[in-house]
């Protein structure tokens, strides 16, 4: 299978937004695809990273990357948040997904940031370097529950990132809805 990943534009959102709703189905998508909608356009998230994977020049998946900033007394505003990721369930579980958080992260990397963070499956996201968050010291946006504290997830992205703050992380305005962060 061959495949590219780029930088989106304006113009891909239609796709993005299609490929989320068949992603997570009607309910779900629709409250997902108007979070991807409000984050590409908030002051607050930048920057904005925002990777689409292509087949025969047709978007079927999406991450996309946004700034938070770790307050605290050794806090930093030199992080991102990995939310969402969306794939075509056609394309699922062929490495794509995989491909793009790994160029998303590589990218977020080469542009300064120090620790990537996700709220996730710790089953999946560990496979790319994230490690439980709480216990290293960073508190998600609202609590986690404790049978999903393993969900909140953290990586460096610089070597010694994790050991030199920790705080609270306070996500762009437009993700800071309580709504995003129940399981």
């Amino acid at each position: 299978m061959t495949y590219s990943i780029r930088e989106t534009s304006s113009s891909d959102i239609p796709s993005i937004l299609d490929v989320i709703l068949r992603a997570f189905g009607e309910d779900e998508g629709q409250e997902i695809a108007e979070l991807v909608s409000a984050l590409v356009v908030d002051p607050t998230a930048e920057p904005v990273l925002s990777l689409v994977a292509e087949i025969n020049g047709r978007v079927v998946g999406q991450v996309l990357f946004t700034q938070v900033r770790v307050e605290g007394d050794n806090g930093t505003d030199r992080a991102t948040i990995l939310a969402p990721l969306s794939m075509d369930p056609a394309y699922q579980r062929q490495g794509l997904g995989g491909a793009l958080i790994r160029e998303g992260l590589e990218r977020s990397k080469d542009a300064g940031r120090d620790l990537a963070f996700v709220l996730g499956d710790p089953g999946y996201y560990k496979r790319f370097g994230f490690v439980p968050a709480g216990t290293r010291g960073f508190e998600a946006p609202y609590p986690v529950p404790s049978e999903y504290a393993d969900a909140w997830m953290v990586q460096e992205l610089r070597a010694d990132a994790i050991s030199k703050c920790g705080g609270r992380v306070r996500c762009a305005d437009s993700l800071m809805d309580v709504k995003y962060w129940l399981e």
